[in-house]
């Protein structure tokens, strides 16, 4: 199933129906009087977040929703019925934009939270409505108030524990393989992930979700690269995962690249905690590694991990530090201990 994480979609909610202009006429009845009924209202459009989707591929194929308008009202004080409500379903952590992609209607991020995004219109009045003591035949009734037409932005962000941030061919997709059930593509050239996977890693009983992002390059909360469309991934996340080559020439330029576009990026993002690891140390000797790791202290100016995903190397380690990260409420209790107890973000 192909990963989209942003769609565009047409909404309209259904107009209300027009109310009735009718009079009682019915034999051996002396008396007869308005009876118009009310029209009905039209439906409305909602956004909900269901459990079982992680991804907006639903609204790659249908992007226009259009909800029922309501029925006219009728005779013998009958009101029209009402228009069908629709219902967008989408995956926990949608937000909701407006039509310049910037102001943010709504932020989906519990699971079974719905939000009106267009009110279908009110159904418009019949003539018994307007009977009075000194209006007793009324010949008007109100047209149904009509429906909201709007276009919106679906922008999916992962709700994940940890993100994983790094240069192309960092060994992101390598590490979330080594500790997880997931398989990305993996391969010896830059940006081989397209798009961002998730996986579900244990250690010491309990569980979180990992999610791995397409590499950053520099300028890529400007559009450069494929960064910039999934730095929104990682907002999310309790705790950030910053893997360095090691085998790099630049080891201090790497770390400060990436540590740069979390900072223009905006937001929170570069305030988050951070796990700084030193990577493929397989490939290095004692000297090297020594070197290497020397060299990245003194950039991040903290505490650095090493690891080797592809031979599995200190993985452990490096997840018992995100773990450490992760507040208890965010952890799930691993499966074999609590099956009957569903995990919410």
């Amino acid at each position: 199933m192909k990963f989209l994480d942003l769609a565009k979609v047409y909404i309209r909610s259904g107009g209300g129906g027009g109310g009735s202009v009718s009079f009682r006429r019915e034999k051996f009845i002396e008396y007869g009087g308005p009876n118009g009924g009310d029209g009905g209202c039209g439906g409305s459009v909602w956004v909900e977040t269901v459990d079982g989707l992680n991804t907006l591929i639903d609204f790659r194929y249908q992007q226009h929703f259009f909800a029922k308008s309501g029925q006219p009202g009728m005779g013998q004080g009958r009101t029209g019925k009402d228009g069908d409500d629709i219902i967008l379903r989408v995956p926990v952590g949608t937000e909701v934009m407006d039509e310049d992609q910037e102001t943010v209607i709504a932020d989906m991020t519990e699971l079974g939270q719905r939000v009106l995004i267009a009110k279908g219109g009110n159904g418009g009045f019949g003539n018994l409505h307007f009977k009075s003591a000194t209006n007793q035949a009324p010949r008007r009734a109100n047209p149904g108030q009509e429906g909201v037409e709007r276009t919106i932005w679906l922008r999916l962000k992962l709700i994940a524990d940890v993100g994983l941030l790094g240069l192309p061919n960092a060994g992101k997709s390598t590490f979330l393989a080594a500790t997880s059930n997931a398989r990305p593509k993996i391969a010896d050239y830059p940006f081989t992930t397209l798009h961002p996977n998730l996986g579900v890693v244990g250690v010491d009983n309990v569980e979180f979700v990992v999610a791995d992002i397409p590499g950053l390059i520099e300028g890529a909360h400007e559009g450069v690269g494929l960064g910039v469309r999934f730095l929104g991934h990682v907002e999310r996340c309790a705790v950030l995962l910053h893997l360095i080559d090691g085998t790099s020439e630049n080891i201090a330029d790497d770390y400060n690249t990436i540590i740069g576009e979390l900072e223009a990026y905006g937001g929170e993002l570069a305030e988050k905690p951070r796990v700084t690891v030193l990577n493929k140390v397989d490939a290095l000797d004692a000297e090297m590694r020594a070197e290497a790791k020397a060299v990245l202290e003194e950039a991040s100016g903290g505490p650095v991990m090493e690891m080797s995903g592809a031979a599995k190397l200190g993985t452990t380690e490096v997840l018992r530090a995100l773990r450490a990260e992760i507040d208890d409420n965010r952890l799930r209790a691993h499966l074999g201990e609590a099956e009957d107890t569903p995990w919410q973000p």
